[in-house]
């Protein structure tokens, strides 16, 4: 018994000082909620440009959308996380880029009603974070 016993207070040491701290927990999952709305932004950034082809009244909208994320991410971020913010904006203003332009201008109509509707479902979701 003495055998186990041992066992499983390593095991639990092992876990209790390899589990992060409360404050690490916090950051992590401060710095997703950024990342997140950095990364709307950038969509609608993508979207809106995109609209501007297309559909300018919607590119209204969609402008309206995009800043009102903008505040709240300049809401979130401290001045340090600018660089990181920015990158994350970038990354997802050119994937949205890309998704548009393969379903506009696709030849394989497949492929482009998959890249329509996850353009799309990103925009919604984006925009399901706004109060309206």
């Amino acid at each position: 018994m003495s055998g186990l016993k041992t066992i499983f207070t390593s095991t639990l040491l092992a876990a209790t000082l390899m589990a992060p701290a409360p404050s690490l927990l916090a950051q992590s999952s401060q710095n997703d909620h950024l990342r997140v709305f950095a990364a709307c932004a950038g969509r609608l950034s993508a979207q809106m440009e995109f609209q501007w082809m297309f559909d300018g009244e919607a590119a209204d909208a969609t402008k309206s959308s995009r800043s009102a994320l903008l505040d709240i991410l300049d809401a979130m971020m401290s001045p340090d996380q600018g660089r990181m913010v920015l990158n994350w904006r970038v990354e997802a203003k050119a994937a949205q880029a890309r998704l548009l332009t393969r379903a506009t201008f696709n030849d394989d109509k497949r492929d482009a009603q998959m890249a329509n509707r996850m353009a799309v479902r990103m925009i919604g979701d984006c925009r399901a974070m706004l109060l309206s």
